[in-house]
């Protein structure tokens, strides 16, 4: 057997810190490669079929994701990424069929009835959707200062998405880009459930599901495949823009929840706005100037949140990649791995103490 980890109160913050700062730079990180993909997906949009573009999007990150973890397979088995599991399977049936598949519907339905102003602040809702079920149907904590980070956060994508006088004439078109971001929030919250699975995993199955579809649909409604230029460059696009932003974004929420990961995630419209105005000479205005402030502000109130308090870790059973913190004080037999980080099934015992956390898929109690 080996030892419990013993670490001091100023220890298990400082643990907490780098992997809650890691975690934001995945989620940026993430943010920025969505954002740095929309310039690219706009210009294909004029040589391929909306539909069949987010299916080949979806397409290249599946394909991308299967490569990565077939090369990285002969990684040291104590350190892999824990398998998904039959536990995890009706969540991730859930956010394939939410967010990759009823959500492109809903918009392309959207799109075909609803103005181009309208349609862009609308899908500014989709952090909104995902903070409000995080907190409210999955029980995330927030604060004022975490509500008003996320609301600078969707103002600020809104401003940049304004393109004009939005209208509202006949609601169908808009209520469904209303349902698609909300597909896309379930989705979100849903993908949160199986963070701690290997995220290469995750986008590959999401990837090779959701896009097939998509193409079909869009091949059924009239669309066609794209010359072999433009098909290979949306695969690449779709593996950078989907697929490492997706893996990203899946190991940030395993240590923010669904709520504050989309909050970092709600920049990529900045970025993608960035990337414009320094490679395809856009004039830079004062709508991104003051679009990027207020992102600014919201994610600078994220960044200084300091939530702690005296909380009750029930027992759990489960595997992930881990190292013997404080939350992982368990005993190892000769068959476990030696090393750490290492992965293995671990049984956690009812803790209750106190330091700073956020809703990781460790802290998932009440307030």
């Amino acid at each position: 057997m080996r030892s419990d980890y013993g670490g001091s109160l100023v220890e298990q913050n400082v643990h907490f810190d780098m992997m809650n700062r890691a975690a934001i730079i995945y989620a940026l990180i993430s943010a920025a490669l969505f954002g740095i993909s929309t310039p690219a997906a706009k210009v294909l949009l004029g040589a391929v079929d909306p539909v069949v573009l987010a299916g080949l999007l979806y397409c290249g990150a599946g394909f991308g994701a299967a490569i990565l973890r077939r090369v990285g397979s002969g990684a040291s088995s104590d350190i892999r990424e824990a398998r998904l599991s039959r536990k995890d399977m009706p969540w991730l049936t859930g956010a394939i069929a939410a967010g990759g598949i009823a959500g492109p519907m809903l918009l392309m339905l959207g799109l075909a009835k609803t103005d181009g102003a309208t349609a862009s602040l609308l899908l500014t809702l989709e952090g909104a959707a995902t903070a409000l079920i995080a907190w409210f149907v999955f029980h995330e904590n927030f604060d004022r200062r975490i509500a008003l980070g996320m609301a600078s956060l969707v103002l600020g994508a809104a401003i940049l998405a304004w393109t004009g006088s939005p209208s509202l004439q006949g609601a169908l078109g808009p209520l469904a880009i209303a349902g698609a971001c909300i597909a896309w929030g379930l989705d979100n919250n849903l993908m949160r459930k199986v963070s701690l699975a290997d995220p290469l995993q995750v986008v590959e199955l999401k990837g090779m599901i959701a896009g097939p579809v998509n193409i079909a649909l869009g091949l059924w409604a009239g669309g066609s495949l794209p010359a072999i230029p433009s098909l290979f460059i949306a695969l690449v696009v779709g593996f950078l823009g989907y697929g490492v932003s997706l893996a990203l974004f899946v190991a940030a929420l395993r240590h923010l929840g669904a709520a504050r990961t989309s909050a970092y995630f709600s920049a990529a419209p900045f970025f993608g706005a960035a990337v414009a105005v320094v490679a395809l000479g856009y004039p830079l205005t004062g709508q991104l100037i003051a679009g990027g402030a207020l992102m600014a502000i919201g994610i600078w109130l994220h960044l200084s949140e300091h939530h702690e308090h005296d909380h009750l870790h029930e027992p759990m059973t489960h595997t992930h990649s881990h190292t013997h913190d404080e939350h992982h004080q368990h005993a190892h037999s000769n068959k476990d791995p030696a090393g750490e980080p290492h992965t293995h099934v671990h049984t956690h015992a009812k803790l209750r103490h106190t330091h700073a956390h956020t809703p990781d898929m460790h802290h998932v109690h009440r307030h």
